[in-house]
């Protein structure tokens, strides 16, 4: 049986091949509010885009090594909106000077065909979430506040739980390779988010 077709284009418009910066905390829920009245203070957008997204990470196993991992992701606000489809590469934290995680990030926009051509391609759906929440923006920062909820029937988005008690924050930036500077530019704007949330240079590995 053939794949179904599946149609891409690039998220970001030139190139879909971009270095991820990135700074994660968390704010308990009680906080979110006090968080996101100095979110308002300090970002362009007075009012935040609001989002709820169903994502699924799929896998491919191969014969040795780490498996390879795509995220699948879709909007629930938007329905007809294109999938997205991402890449994610292993994060460059050996750099002392960088305050911020580096990673390889691929992005692109897909047809709604996408999970059936996952399946097909032989990659299987290790685990999926929702996150609704917020988004942020500073020049070409980005600022996502989410809470995020596991399904607990397997393709039914309204029969979710929360993960925790606390919502999800990551400040990011998509660049070429090479733009070091933008993590001085995020760890100053991250120093004006305390005392109420510490966001900082994480990494997956050691929370694998």
């Amino acid at each position: 049986m053939e794949a179904p077709p599946v149609s891409v284009l690039p998220i970001t418009g030139g190139t879909i091949n971009m270095m991820e910066y990135l700074l994660q905390g968390s704010v308990l829920d009680q906080a979110l509010e006090s968080l996101l009245h100095r979110l308002r203070g300090l970002c362009d957008n007075m009012e935040p885009e609001t989002f709820a997204d169903h994502e699924l990470v799929y896998l491919l196993k191969g014969q040795q090594g780490n498996p390879f991992l795509l995220r699948a992701r879709r909007s629930l606000s938007h329905p007809t909106v294109p999938w997205h489809l991402r890449y994610l590469g292993q994060p460059e934290v050996g750099d002392k000077s960088r305050h911020a995680l580096v990673r390889n990030c691929v992005d692109v926009a897909a047809s709604h065909s996408l999970p059936d051509f996952l399946n097909e391609m032989g990659f299987r759906m290790d685990h999926e979430f929702i996150a609704k929440g917020h988004i942020f923006r500073k020049g070409v920062l980005k600022v996502v506040v989410s809470k995020l909820s596991r399904i607990l029937v397997p393709g039914n988005t309204e029969n979710t739980e929360p993960l925790s008690l606390s919502y999800l924050v990551e400040l990011s930036v998509l660049a070429p390779a090479g733009q070091d500077t933008m993590s001085e530019d995020m760890r100053s704007f991250a120093e004006q988010l305390k005392p109420l949330v510490h966001l900082e240079k994480i990494d997956p590995k050691r929370h694998m």
